[in-house]
């Protein structure tokens, strides 16, 4: 079977197709937790990058429609948990909905923010700025503290699907 290339402009009539193309760069997968207004909140990201050193900042992306966006938008402190291969199905769970954690081991800290256990690693935050981009929101975080695990593979996505990266 050949490669099929398909060449075109973004507009209305190919958002799928360029939703298909983004899909095509696979990437690691992240759960976002804060406090608000309503409890304590959750949200499945791939959006999630390293920024800068000095200081310590990371960034990550909402969609303006989502309708946990203005917690996270206004959320002071978040933490970003990065999964393992085996937390798949903590993803979908948060990529559905922002409550639950009930169903997962995790401590509340000082600031109300839910800390997952078991995954990565986890960058506690406060919020640094917010970018309006398009259809959604960039929201950028100082890094405050790090936990890390030792061992283990990341949560992979990539073309709609969640799996893990194999080295060759």
């Amino acid at each position: 079977m050949s490669a099929r290339n398909e060449i075109f402009a973004p507009s209305p009539e190919t958002d799928v197709a360029l939703r298909h193309a983004f899909g095509r760069f696979g990437t690691g997968v992240t759960v976002i937790t804060t406090a608000s207004e309503i409890g304590p909140l959750g949200f499945t990201a791939n959006s999630f990058s390293s920024v800068s050193l000095k200081p310590p900042l990371v960034l990550w992306s909402l969609a303006d429609a989502s309708r946990r966006h203005d917690a996270f938008a206004r959320a002071q402190n978040f933490s970003i948990h990065v999964l393992a291969d085996t937390q798949a199905e903590m993803a979908l769970h948060f990529a559905g909905r922002g409550d639950g954690f009930d169903a997962y081991a995790h401590q509340i800290d000082p600031n109300g923010v839910p800390l997952l256990q078991g995954c990565l690693a986890r960058f506690d935050c406060t919020l640094f700025d917010v970018h309006k981009a398009g259809d959604h929101s960039i929201i950028v975080g100082r890094v405050t503290q790090v936990a890390t695990s030792t061992g283990g593979a990341g949560l992979a996505f990539d073309q709609g699907l969640y799996g893990r990266f194999q080295a060759f």
